[in-house]
């Protein structure tokens, strides 16, 4: 692998997690307890945010999923993809885990879990509305948090590019039919031009803009001008993540001191997805001698989620104030706490995962 490639797959994982993704779960809770309240004082301003919309769209949210999405898009290198063939058993488990695998068991736990265990504790609309909000955050494999997971388990940082490279292409064209066809063995109904025009706000358009803001950055200054611009914005990133997850719970704070136990309800299947997932990964990395700084990142990419697609596309086909919205919220509040939890487990395991190399 080339010298280059190998510094920006180094520079883009960051040499330590951040203040904002080590106290996300903090961040997210606060900005719960806030738009509630503001939800409360100020009904009719919210109403008003509300009704912002075109095509369903709504303008304030979507200029905010972009602030989140947008400076992701930019560190993706996809000049890594030259580098693909290079380890194909790695990039084997990652590609079937995350969308052979992670989509239908996220289905089918949030149906078990809503039209099975929890039935009768929430009404039957709402358990739909949050079945398929689980089913979006299963269909968008993570291709940010990754970058940091990736280096807080010493994993392969070049490696770790060309896997979140490939799945964002997969994305492009997987993402729609995926949902569509598992959103409707839920039984939801799906409309597809919504659909679509997510997927193209959220996922097309800011990679193609994060590609060409790249590709523009390094040609003025190399990786340090890509380093010193989406250092600039992060911030704005911060910002977008906790005012979207404010304006979503000042809508749905009337149904959430109706039914103070949901959020624990949507808890329980996404973090038994997500340990299930690592570990079915995982396990199948070390069975099949991949090196743990490949084998890790692979299992966490299928681990965490891309929140940020799920909330916008849920938002875009659901509502603001949907069951939908609320689900992926909880997958954000949820996902910090779980995946630091993972990445202790795997630095605690790596002298029996590397056994495995020696047998």
């Amino acid at each position: 692998m080339s010298a280059q490639c190998d510094v920006t797959a180094r520079r883009a994982t960051g040499e330590v997690m951040g203040r904002f993704e080590r106290y996300l779960s903090v961040w997210v809770g606060l900005a719960i307890v806030a738009g509630i309240a503001l939800g409360k004082l100020f009904p009719t301003a919210f109403e008003w945010l509300s009704g912002l919309e075109i095509a369903n769209v709504n303008l304030v949210v979507a200029v905010l999923i972009w602030a989140m999405v947008y400076p992701m898009m930019i560190n993706v290198d996809f000049g890594s993809l030259r580098h693909a063939g290079d380890r194909p058993k790695g990039l084997t488990v990652t590609l079937v885990i995350n969308w052979l695998i992670k989509p239908f068991t996220m289905a089918g736990l949030a149906l078990l879990f809503f039209e099975g265990f929890f039935a009768g504790l929430v009404p039957a609309d709402d358990a739909k509305a949050y079945i398929a909000g689980m089913i979006l955050l299963g269909a968008a494999p993570c291709t940010a948090m990754v970058f940091v997971w990736s280096q807080l388990t010493d994993g392969d940082a070049t490696y770790t590019l060309v896997q979140v490279a490939i799945n964002d292409l997969i994305m492009i064209f997987a993402f729609a039919p995926l949902v569509a066809l598992l959103l409707g063995v839920a039984e939801v109904i799906v409309p597809w031009q919504t659909l679509l025009l997510s997927v193209g706000l959220y996922v097309v358009v800011p990679l193609i803009a994060g590609a060409l803001t790249r590709r523009h950055l390094f040609g003025q200054g190399g990786q340090t001008a890509v380093d010193r611009f989406t250092g600039r914005i992060k911030p704005i990133t911060v910002m977008g993540l906790v005012i979207t997850v404010l304006l979503l719970f000042a809508f749905q704070g009337e149904r959430i001191l109706n039914q103070p136990l949901v959020i624990a309800l949507i808890a329980i299947p996404l973090i038994i997805q997500s340990v299930g997932i690592f570990g079915l990964a995982y396990l199948w990395a070390r069975g099949w001698h991949v090196p743990i700084s490949i084998g890790a990142p692979a299992a966490l990419i299928g681990t965490s989620n891309f929140f940020e697609l799920a909330v916008a596309v849920a938002i875009s086909l659901f509502g603001l104030n949907s069951g939908a919205a609320l689900a992926t919220v909880v997958g954000v509040l949820v996902e910090v706490p779980v995946m630091l939890a993972l990445v202790k487990l795997v630095n605690r395991s790596r002298p029996w995962y590397e056994r495995a190399s020696t047998v």
